[in-house]
C-alpha cells in the first residue's frame, strides 16, 4: 500500500490524466477518487491546482472529442456500441436524447455529474452536428467543473483524507486488499443493476418481418413510437402514432385493450419500447410487444417509412 501512495505522490499527475481517459472513454475505473486524493495532497505542495486542473480537463476532453468523432462519423451506431459496453442501464440513451434535445449542448456542462450521461452526451453531439466549437466550448467548461470540485473537495478535506490514507498505509497489505474490495463492489453493484434492469424487461418481441407479415394479411396494430422527437424526424413506421418523453409515464392511449400493440425505439434491447409495453400491460392491455431491434432494424430490412 505504502508503494502505491509513493506512486500517486511522484505520478500523480500522470495517473490522474490516464484514469480520467479511461473513465470517460467508457472503463469501469472511476476517477474521482483519484481527484480528490491529488487535490489533499496539494497542500503538501506536491501538485498546483491550476496544472492538476488542466491535465483532468485535457483528458476528459481527448476521450469526449474522440465520442463525439465517432458520433459524427458512424452516427446513432456508436450510441448503441456505448450502452452495451456501459454498466449503466440501457436506458441511458433516450434519456440522455431527452436531455440533449430540451437543453442542447449546455447540458455538457453537468453532463459528468450525471452517471452514463457524458460519454453518451459526447457521442449524440457528433450525431445530431453539433459544431466543434460549440462542442469544445461547453465540454472544457464542463470537464473543469466536475474536475475543479473534485480537487476543491480533496484540498477542502485534505485533513481527514491524510489521516485515512496513514490508516490505509498502516494496514499494508491488507489496506490494499480494502481498496481491492471497494472497487470491485462499485464494479459488481453496477453489474447486478444492470442485470436486474435487462431482466425486468424480459418479455416476447415481435420481428420486423413478421410485423411485415400483418400489414401483409391487412392486419393493423396500434403501433407506438417512443423515440425522442429529434429521432422520429427521419422517419417512423407507417401508422405510428408517437409519444413523447415528458409523457412517457402519463401518456393518453386509447386503442382498445384487445387490440394487438407493437412499441419500438432505437435502443439497446428495446429498453424504452419495453418500459411503455410494460406499462400498456398493466393498463391491461394483453396483445403488447417490443419489435426487435426497433426502427434500425425495420430500415434495415428495406421496409417503407413515413416521413
Amino acid at each position: 500500500m505504502t508503494y502505491l501512495f509513493h506512486l500517486i505522490e511522484q505520478y500523480g499527475l500522470v495517473i490522474v490524466f490516464f484514469n480520467v481517459l479511461a473513465e470517460q472513454l467508457g472503463a469501469p475505473v472511476p476517477a474521482y477518487p483519484t481527484l480528490v486524493i491529488t487535490g489533499a495532497l496539494m497542500h503538501r505542495g506536491e501538485y498546483s491546482a491550476p496544472v492538476l486542473l488542466l491535465t483532468a480537463v485535457a483528458a476528459a476532453l481527448i476521450a469526449d472529442f474522440l465520442w463525439y468523432l465517432a458520433g459524427r462519423r458512424y452516427g446513432r451506431k456508436v450510441l448503441s456500441t456505448l450502452c452495451r459496453i456501459s454498466l449503466s442501464p440501457d436506458s441511458c440513451v433516450r434519456q440522455t436524447e431527452s436531455i440533449y434535445s430540451r437543453w442542447g449542448a449546455r447540458s455538457l456542462l453537468v453532463a459528468k455529474f450525471i452517471p452514463g450521461f457524458a460519454s453518451i452526451a459526447s457521442a449524440l453531439a457528433g450525431t445530431i452536428g453539433t459544431s466543434r466549437t460549440t462542442f469544445i466550448l461547453y465540454d472544457s467548461i464542463g470537464a473543469a467543473l466536475w474536475a475543479g470540485l473534485a480537487i476543491f473537495l480533496g484540498s477542502l478535506f485534505s485533513t481527514a483524507i491524510d489521516d485515512l490514507l496513514n490508516v490505509l498505509t498502516e494496514l499494508g497489505q491488507y489496506g490494499m486488499m480494502l481498496v481491492a474490495a471497494g472497487f470491485a463492489i462499485f464494479v459488481a453493484s453496477k453489474w447486478w443493476q444492470r442485470r436486474r434492469f435487462r431482466m425486468s424487461l424480459r418479455m416476447a418481441r415481435i420481428s420486423v418481418a413478421e410485423l411485415d407479415q400483418l400489414f401483409k394479411q391487412g392486419i393493423t396494430p396500434a403501433i407506438v413510437d417512443v423515440r425522442s422527437p429529434a429521432s422520429q424526424q427521419a422517419g417512423r413506421i407507417p401508422g405510428a402514432r408517437t409519444i413523447s418523453h415528458q409523457e412517457i409515464n402519463s401518456f393518453v392511449f386509447d386503442a382498445p385493450v384487445d387490440q394487438e400493440v407493437i412499441v419500438y425505439c432505437a435502443c439497446p434491447n428495446e429498453a424504452s419500447a419495453a418500459l411503455v409495453a410494460k406499462q400498456l400491460m398493466q393498463r391491461g392491455y394483453k396483445k403488447v410487444r417490443p419489435l426487435s431491434g426497433g426502427i434500425d432494424a425495420w430500415i434495415a430490412a428495406g421496409y417503407a417509412i413515413d416521413s
